[in-house]
């Protein structure tokens, strides 16, 4: 199988580069320089419509999109290591939906909380409080989750673990703390301190 992925480092590909050293999957890498709006060319865009990293080609076909490229990892690499749900169990099911959670739900909040702190047309000291107070709201639902269990899905670590604290992580960046969250942040930590999460050379 041939596996080629685009990127730049910082960026939303982040998750894609952690969760492929995770699985050890062989792959090339093509850096996509967004600063400079190679993502925006007509030869990237022929090959990712949406002119956006991350995006895989594999065997000649492109998947964009980190929350499609992650399921698929899951599913192709992840079940024979113990790193996926399986299909057909209870436990597939909860990785779509915390998966999807992160990214459709999660996800656009710290968006909100971004845009709202940085100075431009979007800049809103009110906005900001707003979409902080949502984020604590959404890291209750995963504070219970996670007071209940260790892990995300399951008994043990997975790479829903891995999607999930990504998104957080990155939330904690743009300030959403956790640290009124225990369960979170010791999870956080746990997670954050593999070495698949290390670095994106």
């Amino acid at each position: 199988m041939s596996v080629v992925f685009y990127w730049h480092p910082m960026s939303s590909a982040t998750p894609i580069a952690c969760a492929l050293a995770e699985l050890a999957v062989p792959h090339d890498r093509v850096r996509i320089d967004i600063r400079n709006g190679e993502q925006r060319t007509p030869e990237y865009l022929a090959i990712n419509p949406n002119g956006k990293v991350p995006c895989l080609v594999v065997d000649g076909t492109p998947i964009f999109e980190a929350l499609a490229i992650h399921l698929w990892l899951g599913a192709r690499f992840g079940v024979a290591q113990g790193l996926w749900p399986a299909e057909g169990t209870p436990e597939r099911l909860q990785a779509m939906s915390w998966s999807a959670w992160a990214y459709v739900t999660y996800g656009p909040a710290i968006n909100r909380l971004r845009l709202a702190t940085t100075e431009g047309e979007l800049y809103s000291a009110a906005h900001a409080e707003a979409a902080r107070a949502l984020l604590q709201e959404l890291l209750d639902i995963l504070e219970q989750r996670l007071s209940a269990q260790d892990w995300m899905v399951g008994e043990a670590y997975s790479l829903v673990d891995l999607l999930v604290a990504q998104v957080v992580g990155y939330g904690v960046y743009v300030g959403a703390q956790v640290s009124g969250h225990p369960a979170v942040a010791r999870w956080l930590g746990q997670v954050m301190a593999r070495p698949a999460m290390q670095g994106e050379a």
